[in-house]
C-alpha cells in the first residue's frame, strides 16, 4: 500500500523492534533530539502565494483583491515583511525552535476558554463489562501498572523511536505527559513538570465521589506495585471515600481561567489546601473513579461516553470527579465506560495515543498475581478546608458546567461499511480520502465551502508540535460542486492536492504558524501591527468551522473534542482496516449546526464517493 500520510502527528508505532537491554542508555534521548533537523522559517514569498490560494475559495473577489494588494505591499523589497522575515529567521537560529514557545502560550496557556471542551480531548476506550466494582478495580489496577511499564521505557529512555516517512520524529512530548500538569494564573496559565525533580513523584491520584487520594505505587526499592498490591490499595481508597455528599472541589479546574485562577490564589492561601493541591499537580497522572452515568441504548452509549469523557455529565454526575488541570486522566467508570481526558498543553494526541496502546496491550497479558502479603500503607486522603467565599466558587463552577454540558452536542459514531482498505485498494490516501467526504458532507449541508482546519505534525523537527493542513482548497472546492454532476477527475485531483498539503505541512511548509511567526514579532518589534493581519480575510482564514483531526490507534478508541469556532465543528476519527470511528461535535447554542447531521452527511457522502469510484473505469484516470 502506499506511504500514508500520518496527520495530526500521527504516527504508525516504529517497526523497530523494543531494545532487548532495558539498561539506561546513557543520554540516548539526547542524542536523538541533537540530531533532528531544526523547524525551518518558509520563504516570505512562498507563504503569500499559498496564504492568497488558501483564500480563494473562501473570500469574495473584491476582498481577495485587497489582500492581494496589502500582501504587495507587505513584500516589498525592504519593507515590513522582508524586516520580520529576517528577524524570525534569527530567532530560528538562536532557539531550538522558534515556534514551540509561541506556540504553547497562544494556542495553550494565554487561552481563557475553560480547558474543558473548548481545549482538552477526551478519547473513549472499548467498552468494558464490570458485574460488579471489584471488576472496576482489577480493570483500574492493571490499567495503572500498564501505565508504569510504560513510564519505565520512558524513564530508561529506551522507548522505540518513530518515524513518519522514513523520517525519525522527536520524541519530546512523551517526556511533558506524566507527572505534570497546568497551573491557573488571572492573565495567563503555566505548566509544571516534575519529571526531572531531585526526587520525582512517586505516587498517582485517584479520585472517588469527589475525594481525591495520593496513593504512592512504587515500593520503597524503587520497585512498581504489582497489579495485586495496587487492587488492595484501591479497594482502601473505595471504603474510605463512599460518602456521596462531599464537596466537589475538582470542578473549580472546569471554570475560566481567570476565574478559576482567582479561586485558586484564594484557595491556596490555606497551608492544607496548598499542599493537597500541590500532592496532585505533583502525581504521575490522575485515576478518576466515576459513578455509574444514566443508561443509555446501544446506539447511543458511545456518544453519552464521548461526553462522560469530555466533561463528566455535569455537577450531579461526574464532572466534579475530575481535576482538569492534570496532563493525564484516566477515567474508570462502575458501568465499564472506560477512557480518559488530557489537558492539550503539553502534547499531541499521538503520544497520547501510543501510551493507550501500550497500556491496552499490557492489559491482555497482566493477570492478578498473588503477591506475598506485605501490609501496605494506608493511601493518604487529601483534605481541602471550604470556607464560604470557596463554596461560592464551586457553586459558580457547577453552574457554568451544567451550562456547557447543555450547550455541548455531540455524535460519536462507527462507520461499518469500510476503512482504510478502501480508499487504499484505489490507491488514495485515507486521511485524503475522508477529508474530502468531509467536505462533501459540509458543503452539502451548509450549501458552501468553509475554511477547514487539520493538525499535522511537525515532528520531524526539534520540539515540533503542528502546523494546518487546509483541506479546503481550491480542488476540493471545485470537486464538492461537480459531485452531483460527478467527475472521478476532480476527486482524483483534490485527494492529490490535500495530499501535497499534508507532505508540504510536515516538512514545515505549510502557512499558518509562518503567519502567526510573523505576526507575533511585529508585536515585538514594531509600533504598529502590519495590515495584513487587520484584514478581514485574515480573519476569515482563522475562523475554522471545521476542526478536524485524525488520530489513529491500534486500539479501537476514538478521540473527541469541542469546536473552535461557535458556529463550527469538532471532527476527530481513527481509521482501521475495515471500519472508522469518529467523533462529531457542535453547540446547540448554534442553530445552524447539528452533530448527528453532519455525522450522516459524512457516512452519506463516503459511500457516495465509494460508488463514484466503483462506477468508474479506471483506465479513465
Amino acid at each position: 500500500g502506499e506511504q500514508e500520510v500520518q496527520t495530526a502527528g500521527m504516527v504508525k508505532p516504529s517497526c523497530l523492534v523494543k531494545p532487548v537491554s532495558v539498561t539506561r542508555i546513557a543520554g540516548r534521548y539526547l542524542a536523538h533530539q541533537e540530531g533532528l533537523p531544526k523547524l525551518p522559517v518558509p520563504p516570505l514569498q512562498q507563504t503569500c502565494e499559498r496564504y492568497l490560494a488558501a483564500l480563494t475559495p473562501i473570500v469574495d473577489p473584491e476582498e481577495l483583491n485587497h489582500t492581494r494588494k496589502l500582501l504587495e505591499e507587505f513584500q516589498k523589497p525592504g519593507g515590513v515583511g522582508e524586516r520580520l522575515q529576517k528577524g524570525l529567521e534569527q530567532r530560528g537560529k538562536k532557539m531550538e525552535n522558534w515556534l514551540s514557545d509561541w506556540w504553547l502560550q497562544t494556542a495553550y496557556l494565554d487561552y481563557r476558554m475553560p480547558v474543558v471542551v473548548h481545549s482538552s480531548p477526551g478519547v473513549v476506550l472499548p467498552r468494558m463489562e464490570f458485574s460488579d466494582r471489584q471488576g472496576q478495580m482489577r480493570y483500574a489496577a492493571k490499567l495503572i501498572a500498564g501505565v508504569l511499564d510504560f513510564k519505565s521505557m520512558i524513564d530508561n529512555e529506551t522507548l522505540p523511536v518513530e518515524y513518519l516517512g522514513g523520517k525519525p520524529l522527536c520524541m519530546n512530548q512523551y517526556y511533558q505527559v506524566l507527572s505534570s500538569c497546568r497551573i491557573p494564573g488571572t492573565k495567563r496559565d503555566t505548566v509544571v513538570n516534575y519529571t526531572l525533580d531531585k526526587r520525582p513523584p512517586t505516587h498517582i491520584t485517584v479520585v472517588h465521589n469527589f475525594q481525591f487520594f495520593v496513593l504512592d505505587v512504587y515500593n520503597s526499592d524503587g520497585t512498581p506495585l504489582t497489579v495485586d498490591q495496587i487492587y488492595i490499595q484501591l479497594e482502601k481508597i473505595w471504603n474510605s471515600s463512599l460518602q456521596t455528599n462531599k464537596e466537589p472541589i475538582g470542578i473549580l479546574t472546569s471554570n475560566h481561567r481567570n476565574s478559576w485562577g482567582k479561586a485558586y490564589d484564594n484557595l491556596i492561601k490555606d497551608k492544607t489546601n496548598q499542599e493537597s493541591v500541590r500532592a496532585i499537580q505533583k502525581s504521575i497522572f490522575t485515576v478518576c473513579l466515576d459513578a455509574p452515568m444514566p443508561h443509555a441504548s446501544d446506539d447511543m452509549y458511545r456518544t453519552r461516553a464521548g461526553v462522560q469523557m469530555l466533561h463528566g455529565g455535569g455537577s450531579r454526575w461526574n464532572s466534579g470527579n475530575r481535576w482538569f488541570d492534570k496532563t493525564l486522566q484516566f477515567i474508570i467508570g462502575e458501568d465499564g465506560t472506560c477512557g480518559l481526558i488530557y489537558e492539550h498543553a503539553p502534547a499531541e494526541g499521538p503520544p497520547i495515543v501510543s501510551l493507550i496502546d501500550h497500556v491496552v496491550e499490557y492489559m491482555k497479558k497482566s493477570e492478578m498475581v498473588r503477591t506475598p502479603m506485605v501490609p501496605l500503607r494506608m493511601p493518604q486522603k487529601l483534605h481541602f478546608n471550604i470556607t464560604p467565599e470557596i463554596k461560592m466558587d464551586i457553586e459558580e463552577a457547577k453552574q457554568n458546567m451544567n451550562i456547557m454540558v447543555h450547550d455541548l452536542d455531540m455524535k460519536v459514531s462507527v462507520f461499518s461499511h469500510f476503512g482504510k482498505d478502501f480508499p487504499k485498494s484505489q490507491k488514495m490516501s485515507p486521511d485524503a480520502f475522508i477529508q474530502m467526504a468531509l467536505q462533501l458532507a459540509y458543503y452539502r449541508i451548509h450549501k458552501r465551502c468553509c475554511p477547514t482546519y487539520e493538525s499535522a505534525s511537525l515532528r520531524m523537527f526539534r520540539l515540533g508540535r503542528t502546523d494546518t493542513i487546509r483541506s479546503m482548497s481550491i480542488d476540493s472546492d471545485k470537486f464538492v460542486k461537480a459531485m452531483d454532476d460527478p467527475k472521478v477527475a476532480l476527486l482524483d485531483k483534490a485527494v492529490k492536492a490535500h495530499r501535497a498539503y499534508a507532505d508540504m505541512a510536515i516538512r514545515g511548509q505549510a502557512i499558518d504558524r509562518h503567519l502567526l511567526g510573523l505576526k507575533l514579532q511585529a508585536i515585538e518589534d514594531l509600533a504598529a501591527l502590519p495590515e495584513i493581519f487587520m484584514d478581514t480575510s485574515y480573519a476569515v482564514a482563522l475562523h475554522f468551522n471545521l476542526s478536524t483531526s485524525q488520530v489513529p490507534a491500534k486500539t479501537n478508541c476514538v478521540m473527541c473534542f469541542g469546536p473552535v469556532v461557535s458556529d463550527g465543528y469538532g471532527v476527530c476519527y481513527n481509521p482501521m482496516d475495515t471500519h472508522i470511528n469518529f467523533a462529531v461535535s457542535a453547540f446547540n447554542s448554534c442553530q445552524h449546526t447539528n452533530a448527528a447531521r453532519l455525522a450522516q452527511a459524512l457516512e452519506d457522502a463516503l459511500l457516495d464517493i465509494k460508488t463514484l469510484l466503483e462506477q468508474t473505469p479506471k483506465a479513465k484516470l
